[in-house]
């Protein structure tokens, strides 16, 4: 079984079932309460669609059920030592290689002088509040993964989130202030020709 055959969310199953057998529910509320919902896409439907996908490629195997009250029989599963060798093969080609990911924001910034530069500028700014929330809702978690002595490199994902969201940020307010500055000039035709956003939502109503 090839490495790249295991989609991401596949990944976090594996990697869960490395420290014990779980069922998908239990894998679901690990991920969110290891906030790993912020590295990898997870909803109820989509973990249990790769685990499914993964039983199918013998990389999981059952290993049990059980009933709790009136909830619907859950099955456990257990990592394959096929599982294991694409759990370590997936990671290593991971970590090692660049991969180009095409994120939207990039594209934003490459074409935003479209706009004006009053509204480029505060969708920029309203970008930064955001971004400043989860910054410090990742650095409460830190907090805690600190005083609960769990070691770094159990939580290394989070940590590197926070510190590239950290550098975003001081990285639009640097931007930001050479625009203001007029060190950064605008396309003069954009800035007195365009519309802005607020504008068009006025004409529209």
């Amino acid at each position: 079984m090839r490495g790249e055959a295991v989609n991401p969310l596949g990944v976090s199953v594996l990697a869960l079932l490395s420290e014990s057998p779980m069922h998908p529910y239990e894998m679901y509320q690990l991920l969110l309460e290891r906030k790993e919902d912020r590295i990898v896409k997870v909803r109820p439907g989509s973990l249990y669609h790769a685990v499914a996908r993964l039983h199918g490629q013998a990389l999981v195997a059952e290993v049990g059920t059980d009933r709790g009250g009136n909830r619907p029989e859950r099955t456990t599963y257990e990592i394959t030592p096929a599982g294991r060798r694409v759990l370590v093969d997936r990671l290593a080609e991971i970590l090692r290689t660049p991969v180009r990911e095409y994120p939207q924001f990039t594209l934003g910034l490459s074409e935003m002088h479209n706009l004006a530069a009053s509204e480029a500028i505060a969708l920029l700014r309203a970008r930064i509040e955001d971004l400043e929330v989860e910054i410090e809702e990742l650095s409460g978690y830190q907090r805690l993964t600190a005083d609960r002595n769990i070691s770094e490199i159990y939580w290394a994902g989070i940590d590197y989130t926070y510190h590239m969201l950290s550098a975003e940020v001081n990285w639009l307010t640097s931007y930001i202030a050479r625009v203001d500055s007029g060190e950064l000039a605008w396309p003069h035709e954009i800035s007195t020709h365009h519309t802005t956003l607020t504008d068009r939502n006025q004409e529209s109503t």
